[in-house]
């Protein structure tokens, strides 16, 4: 009774404590100390993940959206150089059209200016490994498309806005090319004196931003702004000068580019012969403009002190050969950061040639720092009225309303919420909502106020809910209201006075039938309750409920608890209605039957043949029972070298009768494999049938897990590593290496046995299946068989075995590897392991499912690399299963992670690399990892050169095109 109380203190405690992560989430919805939002999608939890290269904060995104589910990126995209918040996202599986969005509240009322950064990795976190498509909006205006064209790409868009209210939403969009998803959401807020080209009209998108002559990335805390400053050189065409003296930004600068990122800068390379520097960048069309208009940004600081008169620089930068700065040539100052910027779009073209060359009278060679380029995007759409958001926001969540109700209520009109009808605008006026039609929506609980805050509603239909308490007088307040439909709800009390006023001077429809305790003056609902009985009654009523509900609660635990221990272990087979379950032998084929004599004289003659007598012998009498399974007991023997073996006696009531001893013994006749149980001979001597293998001293894979091994040890993750890697290749050689090849059909723990170096095979043979390698569909079956937990679903529904029916079976074997548990929890009822690993791994901590036992003594990497591929090999379609031969090169991948970790060549102890945790069975590599300390520049390409777009970061990329 005890343990009971305190069961149910716990659950007091978990609703306790979710109510208190609600305010949490709503407090983390804000900026940070220094004004930053930083968002980590798809992080579950609470807590914050942090970034290792910018220390920066970054909160889990369930305060910014209420759609969307989270996810981790596959194991075979991890990267150690990857940032945390790369390794989860979150996707919006709804349709074609949908639109999900973020809501960032900001710290001002409007106006201002701000950096909004989304970040894309896809790494494959769906196992479609369909990369998608899609759009992204920056509350009401496009922003631009997002094409993720291959897993491991880390794709950025960047934009700088002015916000019109208090608030900031972005929003992905379905364009019916793939699920939308979204890895990371940053906002930083700018004074709004920089970038002036952005304003309340129009947005600049960031094509491209590099740092030239520069080694590493810059960002955050070097950039206050957290702009994020790629390197390039290329030693090939420039040469590189320097400084360690701070590069100061000039008065009212208009860009406050970091001292860090002007202390580097490029000039021709010396010898080569050229006073110029050349670079391009190609225009990347957008589905609403072809060829969008580009602003350029060319950062220039002298470095090296001129001393002679006779020592100038000067030059001048053109475009597409149009003169772009003063064609009597610029002269930056020394240790000052200037820039040469446009005020308005370059002429459109397809490409862009950069050209900075020296005048006649420089006697030193030109140079540039850094640059930046950006399209211009209309900001111009008009957003719903302020006030009418915030009423309707309110409104949403106070009913946790599941409608298709994201982003901006009205605009754009494509995308406006369901049931909401609004009034055109044109800026600078906005649209207002007229009509809000909830009915048959499932709202309980009052009226909300908030619906009095909708000052130009005309119609409000509340119909068919199930809302309760009075109706509020503020809803005669609103001036616009013509209709106003109550039908169908467990309203009370009576009509206010102002919306009888307005009834009865024509300016108002109400409709309140179907509204049993109303008072509309003609029923008995209008006669007043008596208070202090009413009140009276709540006092009784609540206690005894809830002493009712809790003796309940007691009693069907205590009935419950002892009535599951007098059930029993769960049958270990699985039957479909119709066949003869595996409990009952089948009957035996009479001896003149052809397939009995057909595998009869298929026994070779090199497998000896052994009397009953012989056995007894052998076995001592069957005294020592090495285990149990369907087909009978395992006794231990020596033969008359003194060879140990092991004796698998049929019992009188086996599961298995001669057809399948006689299948497996002709199997095991012919196929040879390291990693398969070797047969030394069989014995049918009258009713009498027996099994002669090699003996496997260190029991089953089962028992080694249960820690009920023969040396009681716990084996390592080392080891668990090479008996799934021994038993993949078993299995690969069935189903592709004998001839005909087979499926063994009762893959577990139980049938993988274990020689004294630990060295797995695959034992049990009596129900495999012969197939033709061109046709495994072919195979029909009239018995299922298999062992629940581990049976293949879509075998269990069409009754036809494939190979992918045991790569679903070795997938909950490699589970109970990375584990420790069986393939059937009681968690507290009968869970699936498959489903018991998910449910932990999607809250992005390997910890949470690994085998405590092994007490991190593993590679991070190799155990979550283990886990995908074991939940690969579960999915419920078998035709994306991997093939046993991919599973083999994947748990060779993993056992070498884990080696190096053993030797000292590197790796991930436990689980410390992440530092608290924040991935799953997937993970993404990048050569190019925005966040990393270090970076090799010669692996990427000139930031104006790079796939056509600045906005992707790319994996690797040829040299410049230096001219």
């Amino acid at each position: 009774m005890a343990r009971r109380m305190v069961a149910t203190s716990s659950w007091l405690l978990l609703l306790i404590g979710l109510a208190l992560a609600a305010g949490v989430l709503q407090a983390r919805a804000q900026p940070d100390s220094i004004g930053f939002i930083s968002i980590d999608c798809g992080l579950p939890g609470t807590a914050n993940s942090v970034d290792d290269a910018t220390k920066l904060s970054y909160a889990p995104d369930a305060a910014f959206t209420d759609a969307g589910s989270n996810h981790n990126i596959s194991v075979e995209f991890i990267n150690p150089t990857l940032a945390t918040r790369h390794l989860t996202a979150r996707s919006f599986p709804d349709g074609g059209g949908a639109r999900s969005c973020y809501t960032l509240r900001l710290p001002v009322a409007g106006g201002l200016k701000y950096l909004l950064r989304a970040e894309f990795l896809y790494g494959n976190y769906d196992g479609l490994n369909r990369p998608p498509i899609f759009d992204l909006y920056a509350g009401v205006n496009f922003w631009s498309r997002v094409n993720v064209s291959s897993p491991d790409e880390l794709v950025r868009r960047e934009a700088i806005l002015v916000a019109p209210d208090d608030f900031v939403q972005v929003c992905l969009v379905n364009t019916g090319s793939g699920t939308p998803f979204i890895s990371a959401l940053e906002l930083r807020p700018l004074k709004n004196s920089l970038y002036p080209q952005a304003n309340a009209t129009q947005g600049l998108v960031l094509l491209g931003r590099v740092n030239f002559g520069a080694d590493e990335i810059v960002r955050y805390p070097d950039d206050p702004r957290d702009r994020v400053w790629p390197p390039r050189v290329n030693s090939a065409a420039w040469d590189v000068i320097s400084t360690t003296r701070k590069v100061q930004n000039l008065k009212d600068d208009k860009f406050e580019v970091p001292s860090m990122v002007m202390q580097t800068a490029i000039v021709p390379r010396n010898g080569s012969n050229t006073n110029s520097i050349w670079f391009f960048w190609d225009s990347v069309p957008q589905p609403n403009d072809r060829t969008p208009g580009y602003m350029a940004i060319m950062h220039f600081s002298e470095l090296q002190l001129l001393s002679s008169n006779a020592a100038l620089r000067e030059f001048i930068v053109s475009i597409n050969d149009d003169v772009w700065s003063s064609p009597r040539g610029f002269r930056p100052d020394y240790l000052f950061s200037d820039a040469i910027y446009s005020t308005a779009p370059l002429q459109r073209s397809p490409r862009y040639n950069v050209s900075i060359d020296s005048t006649a009278n420089s006697t030193l060679p030109p140079f540039i720092n850094a640059a930046e380029v950006f399209s211009v995007i209309s900001t111009t759409s008009a957003v719903t009225d302020s006030s009418d958001v915030s009423a309707i926001m309110d409104i949403k969540a106070n009913y946790r309303l599941k409608k298709n109700w994201a982003g901006d209520p009205c605009s754009p009109k494509t995308y406006a919420w369901d049931g909401l009808t609004c009034s055109d605008a044109v800026p600078p006026d906005r649209p207002r909502i007229t009509s809000v039609n909830i009915s048959y929506s499932g709202l309980d609980g009052d009226i909300s106020s908030s619906f009095a805050n909708l000052k130009a509603v005309k119609n409000l239909d509340l119909s068919h809910n199930n809302l309760t308490g009075s109706i509020p007088d503020s809803l005669s307040q609103l001036p616009s209201l013509t209709v106003l439909d109550l039908t169908g709800n467990q309203l009370s009390g009576s009509i206010p006075p102002g919306l009888i006023k307005r009834i009865q001077d024509g300016s108002l429809t109400l409709r309140h039938d179907n509204n049993p305790n109303l008072c509309t003056n003609d029923t008995s609902s209008c006669q007043p309750a008596k208070a202090g009985k009413s009140k009276l009654a709540v006092y009784i009523a609540v206690p005894v409920v809830l002493v009712v509900v809790i003796v309940s609660v007691v009693a069907l635990l205590y009935y419950l608890v002892p009535r599951r221990k007098e059930q029993g272990p769960t049958t270990n087979t699985v039957m479909p209605q119709n066949e003869t379950p595996m409990g009952h032998a089948p009957a035996p084929l009479p001896p003149g039957d052809d397939a009995y004599a057909q595998a009869q004289s298929s026994l070779r003659l090199e497998n000896r043949r052994f009397t009953y007598k012989e056995l007894e012998m052998i076995t001592n009498n069957f005294q020592r029972v090495l285990g149990q399974g369907g087909f009978g007991k395992v006794y231990n023997g020596f033969l008359e070298d003194g060879t140990q073996v092991a004796v698998k006696l049929r019992s009188e009531s086996s599961n298995q009768g001669a057809r399948e001893f006689l299948l497996e013994a002709e199997i095991l006749t012919r196929i040879h494999h390291r990693n398969l149980v070797s047969m030394i001979g069989y014995c049918k001597d009258g009713q009498y049938m027996a099994l002669v293998y090699e003996y496997m001293s260190e029991g089953t894979l089962h028992e080694q897990i249960a820690g009920n091994g023969r040396n009681g040890r716990c084996i390592t993750w080392w080891q668990r590593l090479r008996i799934a890697l021994d038993s993949a290749q078993g299995l690969e050689y069935l189903h592709k290496g004998c001839n005909p090849p087979l499926i063994h059909r009762d893959v577990k723990a139980t049938n993988i046995l274990l020689n004294t170096k630990l060295e797995a095979k695959i034992a049990d043979f009596g129900f495999s299946k012969a197939f033709n390698l061109g046709n495994e569909a072919q195979i029909a079956t009239n018995t299922l068989v298999g062992t629940p937990g581990y049976v293949d679903p879509e075998y269990q529904a069409t009754m036809q075995p494939t190979t992918k029916s045991d790569v679903y079976s070795f997938g909950v074997v490699v589970l109970e590897l990375v584990t420790g548990r069986q393939a059937i929890l009681s968690d507290p009822e009968p869970t699936s392991i498959i489903q018991w690993v998910r449910r932990r791994l999607a809250r992005g901590n390997v910890e949470d499912v690994v085998d405590v036992r092994m007490h991190g003594e593993f590679d991070v990497n190799s155990v979550w690399k283990a886990a995908d591929i074991a939940l690969k090999c579960t999915v419920q379609v078998s035709a994306q299963r991997p093939t046993m031969a991919d599973v083999v090169a994947q748990l060779q991948e993993c056992l070498e992670l884990e080696e190096r970790r053993r030797t000292g060549g590197g790796g991930t102890r436990g689980g410390n690399f992440y530092g608290g945790g924040s991935s799953d069975p997937s993970f993404g590599y990048d050569a190019y990892v925005a966040d990393s300390q270090s970076t090799d520049v010669s692996q990427i390409s000139v930031a104006f050169e790079m796939e056509h777009n600045f906005g992707k970061v790319p994996r690797m990329g040829g040299g410049p095109i230096a001219r």
